[in-house]
C-alpha cells in the first residue's frame, strides 16, 4: 500500500541539504513528487510531497532525525494520496506588483477567499523600483477556484481591489 507524506523543511542554509533530504528518501524507497523550497533570510526552508511504500515509511520519518546534524528540522504529515496528484490546469495566475505597505497580503487574500478561491502556490517579493528605489511588492500565485466561481468574477473582484490599492494585477489561465 502507498502512503504519502509532507515534509515541511527548515533550517540554517548551507550547501547539501536537499542532496541530503533527497538520499534519505531515496534510501527508503521514496519518490520525490511535488516540492517548493526556498532561501529566506539565510535559512533554507521548503516543503515536500512524497509517496512510499507504507513499510518503508517509519523508517523514513525516524531517518529524518540524523538530519539535525546538519541544524535541519524536518516535520512530517500523513497527506491522502487521493489528493497527491493535482491537475494545474484548471487554475489562475495572478501577478501583483504595487508599492509596499502593511497589510497588503491580508487585502489580496481576504478577497479571494472571500470568492472561496484558494492559492495553490504564492511567491512574494520586495525589490527595489528601477528609478525611485521604494521598495516595490510582487506577487504570483496559482489560483484555484471553486466551481460556481468564474474567471470573469474573479478578475472583477481583483480589478476593483487593483483600483484601491493602486497596484498593477494581471490575471489569466495557467494553460
Amino acid at each position: 500500500m502507498t502512503r504519502a507524506l509532507v515534509l515541511t523543511i527548515i533550517g540554517k542554509d548551507q550547501p547539501g541539504l536537499v542532496e541530503a533530504l533527497a538520499e534519505l528518501i531515496t534510501k527508503h524507497q521514496g519518490y520525490w513528487d511535488e516540492s517548493r523550497m526556498a532561501r529566506l533570510a539565510g535559512h533554507f526552508a521548503g516543503v515536500v510531497q512524497i509517496h512510499l511504500q507504507e513499510e518503508q515509511a517509519d523508517g523514513l520519518i525516524a531517518a529524518f532525525s540524523t538530519l539535525e546534524d546538519r541544524g535541519l528540522s524536518v516535520n512530517v504529515v500523513d497527506s491522502d494520496w487521493s489528493l497527491a496528484v493535482i491537475d494545474h490546469r484548471d487554475s489562475l495566475r495572478l501577478e501583483l506588483v504595487g508599492q509596499d505597505r502593511p497589510g497588503i497580503m491580508r487585502e489580496i487574500s481576504h478577497d479571494l477567499a472571500v470568492l472561496g478561491v484558494s492559492m495553490q502556490e504564492l511567491r512574494t517579493v520586495i525589490e527595489s523600483a528601477p528609478m525611485s528605489g521604494e521598495r516595490l511588492f510582487h506577487v504570483e500565485a496559482e489560483l484555484v477556484p471553486p466551481a460556481k466561481v468564474n474567471f470573469e468574477q474573479i478578475r472583477t473582484a481583483l480589478e476593483k481591489l487593483a483600483d484601491d490599492m493602486v497596484v498593477d494585477i494581471t490575471l489569466k489561465p495557467n494553460k
